[in-house]
């Protein structure tokens, strides 16, 4: 009979000097504590405390690995749990495509083992009101009841010591919940619907998001070698898309730097081969430019026009950084003479403490130069603090857009704009039935606008939404 497994791929480490969990909530009360104004950017503070503790609790780590090994060595069934990339890599380290994350983070999944098969099912899916543009400030926003979602599942065969195969998919019922035109967003942008830009809009995700094999053959323990085809897949640019970081997991939002720094993760025709020297690894990508059309459930055109490089480098169990960069041809359906250069850099944390708690942060940022000369960057910093049940998030982005991307026509020198937005949300588990979660959540972000845009968006534009979230449990 196949055995069942639901665990954390990763070893429920054992700090003797971890920070206790009230550190973290003093970090989160910063603002009260120090009687900062509502209209004072406290979270980037935040973030930057939470980094510093956690680069804090990773040296603790380090030295509690290098004074007792033995304490801090996998149990029998996270032992079992290899990477869908690897034989000699933990799963945790799988992010979207064929990113890494950092060993440390929990895999929130099911898991069904049978000899050398492994099954993986995993996603998550909201039951959601959104308000854009609260008060009705101006007519960008909007209001409307929906429900991002996406599902995912894996296959992985031991094929011997030395070679695996495994299969990847994702789908998203997004234009069944979302309907073609997405759901409002102030700021967002990108993609189309009916020959029309998606402008405080987010894009509704493709209902075959992810089909895709690899191979992968060790020639040690320390040397791999992969060959990953997707079609559709994700190249090797940009960090773990968003839906797939642990510091994102609670926000039912797309980053407005989504275009910027991962929009690649659903590319119909995909081709990278990887390369692994221990604790990093060199990829290249051919891939097609296009983004997907506005018919949501079709398999777009294979052009294979564009290329990618990406450096990962894991220099410990708590972190991965990647930088890379994709050259893009002919990304938006609606410029298609435009080319863009997208270059993306990230950082990504996670540590655990307190037995069922963890804390996950991302600082990733994005710059597209264009074809016709012009260099818009990104920087989104984020956070997702578990403090079972309850978890706290946040997220900061800066993000520069022009007059033609946010579609201003009234503007023909096409100026370009700073937009700022801070995010800060609050969830709870309902209940846990058959290793899922039932969570509802409340967050508000408020938007800072360039000085030449309040006059259409206003001077201080916020959201507020609440949620119920399904998702799979974590078993730390």
């Amino acid at each position: 009979m196949p055995r069942i497994v639901y665990s954390c791929s990763y070893n429920q480490w054992k700090l003797k000097n971890a920070i206790p969990c009230r550190t973290f909530v003093s970090i989160l009360n910063l603002g009260t504590m120090t009687g900062i104004s509502y209209n004072t950017p406290v979270i980037p503070l935040i973030f930057v405390l939470v980094m510093v503790c956690n680069v804090s609790m990773a040296q603790m780590d380090h030295d509690h690995m290098n004074m007792s090994q033995d304490s801090m060595k996998m149990d029998a069934n996270s032992m079992q749990m290899s990477s869908s990339f690897s034989n000699n890599l933990p799963m945790s380290r799988d992010g979207s495509g064929t990113s890494w994350q950092p060993d440390a983070s929990p895999s929130m999944m099911y898991m069904i083992m049978h000899g050398n098969t492994t099954f993986m099912f995993h996603g998550a899916f909201f039951i959601r009101y959104t308000w854009q543009d609260l008060g009705t400030i101006n007519d960008r926003g909007g209001q409307k009841f929906d429900g991002p979602n996406w599902i995912m599942a894996k296959v992985s065969q031991k094929l011997g010591e030395k070679d695996l195969l495994s299969f990847s998919s994702m789908f998203s019922f997004d234009l069944l919940t979302e309907g073609g035109g997405g759901y409002p967003l102030l700021f967002q942008t990108g993609e189309s619907y009916h020959n029309a830009p998606l402008v405080d809009k987010q894009h509704p995700h493709d209902l075959f998001a992810e089909l895709a094999v690899n191979y992968t053959h060790s020639f040690s323990k320390d040397i791999d070698l992969n060959f990953y085809i997707g079609y559709p897949g994700e190249p090797a640019i940009g960090p773990s898309a968003f839906m797939h970081r642990l510091s994102a997991m609670n926000n039912p939002d797309a980053p407005l730097g989504h275009h910027w720094q991962d929009a690649t993760h659903i590319t119909f025709g995909v081709g990278t081969v990887g390369f692994r020297y221990r604790f990093m690894k060199v990829e290249g990508s051919i891939f097609t430019g296009r983004e997907p059309d506005d018919i949501r459930y079709n398999f777009d055109p294979v052009k294979l026009d564009s290329y990618s490089y990406r450096l990962s480098v894991n220099p410990g169990t708590n972190f991965s950084v990647q930088f890379s960069q994709g050259f893009i041809k002919s990304p938006e359906a609606l410029e298609p003479d435009i080319n863009v250069v997208r270059t993306t850099a990230s950082l990504i944390h996670t540590s655990r403490f307190c037995s069922n708690n963890f804390i996950a942060s991302s600082l990733v940022w994005g710059m597209n130069h264009s074809s016709d000369g012009k260099d818009l960057q990104s920087i989104l910093l984020e956070s997702n603090l578990k403090l079972t049940p309850l978890a706290i998030y946040s997220r900061f982005e800066f993000v520069q857009k022009d007059a033609s991307e946010l579609n201003l026509v009234q503007f023909p020198a096409n100026p370009v704009y700073n937009i700022n937005a801070l995010t800060l949300g609050l969830n709870r588990i309902l209940f846990s039935l058959v290793k899922t979660d039932l969570s509802i959540g409340l967050q508000g972000t408020l938007n800072f606008p360039d000085k030449n845009l309040k006059e259409i968006y206003g001077n201080l534009p916020g959201a507020v939404e609440i949620y119920l979230r399904i998702a799979p449990s974590a078993n730390l």
